[in-house]
């Protein structure tokens, strides 16, 4: 497989699509990182400069950002434990403009209880951000919590969506 990436810019600032290239030839978005992200991505040797790759996504992102989208369909390269790969299915499954708490997630996964603090975990490493839209997750207070790319992002995108 060969990893390629490209810059997007957008309202939140310059963000970094990573992708890995199948056999077929097609490219699958492997991360998606904003500015000072918590655990961003960084470019590392041997990946490709191939803007061409992401046409789709950018694309996406651009309607997106301009209130014209409000769901994303590109191909995902598929990486996490199972237990991740759980939390982040049910992050993709709240619809836009709405929020849900960690505790909705939790139960939504068969992890409540102390689990909600490891659903948190997994939401904080999605590594597709704005994509699989894990800053529609909010505390069970109606307080935003944590967001990778800080809370101002966060709270950008809910209102952008109408549910801030």
């Amino acid at each position: 497989m060969d990893d390629v990436y490209a810059y997007v810019d957008g309202p939140l600032g310059r963000m970094l699509l990573v992708g890995r290239v199948g056999e077929d030839g097609r490219t699958a978005l492997a991360s998606l990182s904003l500015p000072g992200q918590k655990g961003a991505v960084a470019v590392r040797d041997g990946w490709r400069l191939a803007p061409e790759a992401f046409t789709e996504i950018a694309a996406q992102l651009g309607e997106y950002f301009a209130g014209r989208r409000e769901r994303f369909d590109v191909a995902v390269a598929h990486s996490g434990t199972d237990f991740q790969r759980r939390v982040w299915e049910a992050l993709e499954e709240i619809p836009y403009g709405t929020t849900v708490t960690y505790g909705d997630i939790a139960r939504k996964v068969g992890s409540s209880g102390a689990g909600v603090r490891a659903v948190g975990t997994a939401i904080g490493r999605n590594p597709l951000l704005v994509v699989r839209p894990c800053h529609r997750v909010i505390g069970a207070d109606g307080a935003l919590r944590g967001y990778a790319a800080g809370l101002e992002r966060k709270e950008s995108l809910l209102a952008l969506e109408g549910a801030a």
